[in-house]
C-alpha cells in the first residue's frame, strides 16, 4: 500500500512539474535571484527582537500589496497573512488551505547593529547581516514563492495562505503560529502547514522538539555583608538549587537536556543581595521527561531555600527567603507520521529533483501544528548559511534557486492534496 501511495505522490508531482504556469513559477525564480536576495537585503536592515517585530510587519505588508495577495491582513500579535486563491472556488471558500510561513522575529537585542554586507564571493552573493539567514533567507522565500506563483498564474487546487509570523524565537515562545491556531475560522480549516526557516534543500524537521523554559526568582531581605552576616543569601540558594538540578539524572534516550541559561542578582560585593534570578531551559522528545524536570525543578528551589531559612533562625526576624518558579516558555512535543501525505510529497519532490532529505528533529513553529495532529515540517529556503545567533551571521545564494523549487513543487502537491480532503 506504502508504495501505491509513493507512487501516486511522484505522478502528482510530475504533473505538477509539467505544467506550463508551473515552468514560468521556475523561469520566475530563475531570473529574480536578485531580487529575492534584495528583499533579504532591506529586512537585514529592520530590526525584529522578540515583542518588537512591528517595522517588519508593516514592511512584509507592504510587500504582500505590492504582489496582488487577497486578504491581507495584520493581526493583533503582529503576524501578516496574505492569500493566493484557489483556481476554482469562490473567495469565500470555507474548505481546506495550506499554509506557507516563515517567522520575521530574530534573537537579537533591538540596539544591535545593523549594517548589511553584500559581497560577491566565487559567482555567488554573500550576505553578512545579524539574522541574514535566520530568518532572513525564509522569509525572502516566502516572498519569493508568493510571487512566482501569482505571476505566472499557477493555478492552485486549495487556497494558499502566506503567514509572516513574529514571535519564533526565545521567549517568542511560537506566540504567533500559537495564536494563528487560536483563531478557529482560519486554523480550523488548515489541511497541511509549511515552515520555511533558515537555508539549505537537504533537511526537514519532522519531529517537535519539546522545551519548557522557566525563571526561577529568590527574593531575600538583603543587607550589609559584615553587620547583617548570617543573613539567609538569595545568590547562594539559587546557586544550590542550580547545582542540585545540575546533578539530576538525564536519560540518553529519550534525549534529554537541562541548562541554565542566565543567572543574576545583587547589587556590590559588600551587599548580601536582596534577590537572584536564573532562567532554565529543558529540552526533550519526550513529555514525560519535561514533566519530571519540571516537578524537580520546584523541589530542588524550594528545599534550598527552606535549607538557607533554616540554618539563620537566629535571624528570622529580619524576614526570611522566599522563591517564585515562572513558566516562560513551553513547546509542545510530536512527530510526522512516516506515512503522512507531506512526506510522501517530499519523497516525490525529492526524487523528481534529484534531492535526499534527512528528516531530524528540532523546536520551530512546526511544532504547533504537529501538536495539533496537521501534517507539518520545517524546510530551508534554499541556498547555504552560517554563524546563526550570531552577529556575523552568514547567507549565500548558492543553491537557492533550487531549493525554492522544492519549496514550490511541495507546496502545490500540498494544495492539490488539501482539495481532495
Amino acid at each position: 500500500m506504502a508504495h501505491s501511495s509513493s507512487k501516486s505522490a511522484f505522478a502528482r508531482v510530475t504533473d505538477l512539474a509539467s505544467r506550463r504556469p508551473v515552468h514560468g513559477a521556475f523561469a520566475w525564480l530563475h531570473t529574480h535571484g536578485e531580487r529575492i536576495l534584495q528583499w533579504q537585503l532591506e529586512l537585514s536592515k529592520i530590526p525584529a527582537p522578540p515583542f518588537g517585530e512591528q517595522a517588519r510587519s508593516a514592511w512584509i505588508r507592504e510587500r504582500f500589496a505590492e504582489m496582488g495577495l487577497t486578504a491581507i491582513a495584520t493581526d493583533v500579535v503582529g503576524n501578516v497573512m496574505g492569500s493566493v486563491p484557489a483556481a476554482h472556488l469562490p473567495a469565500e471558500s470555507s474548505g481546506p488551505i495550506v499554509v506557507l510561513s516563515a517567522h520575521l522575529d530574530t534573537v537579537f537585542p533591538a540596539d544591535t547593529p545593523l549594517h548589511p554586507l553584500l559581497e560577491s564571493e566565487d559567482g555567488h552573493r554573500r550576505l553578512t547581516a545579524p539574522g541574514a539567514c535566520d530568518n532572513g533567507a525564509g522569509v525572502a522565500g516566502l516572498l519569493a514563492i508568493a510571487q512566482a506563483v501569482v505571476h505566472a498564474g499557477v493555478q492552485l487546487a486549495a487556497p494558499l495562505l502566506l503567514l509572516a509570523n513574529v514571535g519564533e524565537e526565545g521567549e517568542g515562545d511560537l506566540r504567533g503560529v500559537r495564536h494563528f491556531y487560536e483563531q478557529p475560522e482560519l486554523a480550523g480549516r488548515v489541511a497541511a502547514h509549511i515552515v520555511l526557516d533558515g537555508a539549505g534543500a537537504d533537511s526537514a524537521v519532522t519531529q517537535a522538539l519539546g522545551s519548557r523554559r522557566f525563571q526561577v526568582t529568590v527574593n531575600g531581605p538583603g543587607g550589609h555583608s559584615f553587620t547583617d552576616a548570617g543573613t539567609p543569601n538569595p545568590i547562594a540558594a539559587l546557586a544550590a538549587a542550580m547545582t542540585r538540578m545540575s546533578q539530576a539524572r538525564l536519560p540518553e534516550e529519550p534525549r534529554t537536556t537541562f541548562n541554565i541559561g542566565t543567572i543574576h542578582g545583587g547589587t556590590s560585593v559588600n551587599s548580601i543581595p536582596e534577590s537572584a534570578t536564573a532562567s532554565i531551559d529543558f529540552r526533550s522528545t519526550s513529555a514525560d521527561e519535561l514533566v519530571r524536570l519540571e516537578v524537580a525543578l520546584h523541589r530542588a528551589v524550594e528545599d534550598a531555600v527552606m535549607q538557607a531559612n533554616a540554618a539563620a533562625p537566629q535571624l528570622r526576624s529580619r524576614g526570611l527567603l522566599t522563591s517564585s518558579v515562572r513558566k516562560i516558555g513551553d513547546r509542545p512535543t510530536a512527530e510526522l507520521p512516516q506515512d503522512s501525505p507531506m512526506l510522501e510529497a517530499l519523497r516525490a519532490v525529492d526524487r523528481h529533483l534529484n534531492l535526499r532529505t534527512d528528516l531530524r528533529l528540532g523546536s520551530t513553529d512546526a511544532n504547533i501544528p504537529l501538536a495539533l495532529g496537521i501534517p507539518a515540517l520545517s524546510m530551508g529556503a534554499g541556498g547555504e548559511g552560517g554563524g546563526a545567533h550570531t552577529q556575523a551571521e552568514w547567507f549565500i545564494d548558492k543553491g537557492r534557486e533550487h531549493g525554492l523549487r522544492r519549496v514550490l513543487l511541495l507546496t502545490l502537491a500540498m494544495t492539490e492534496w488539501a482539495a481532495e480532503q
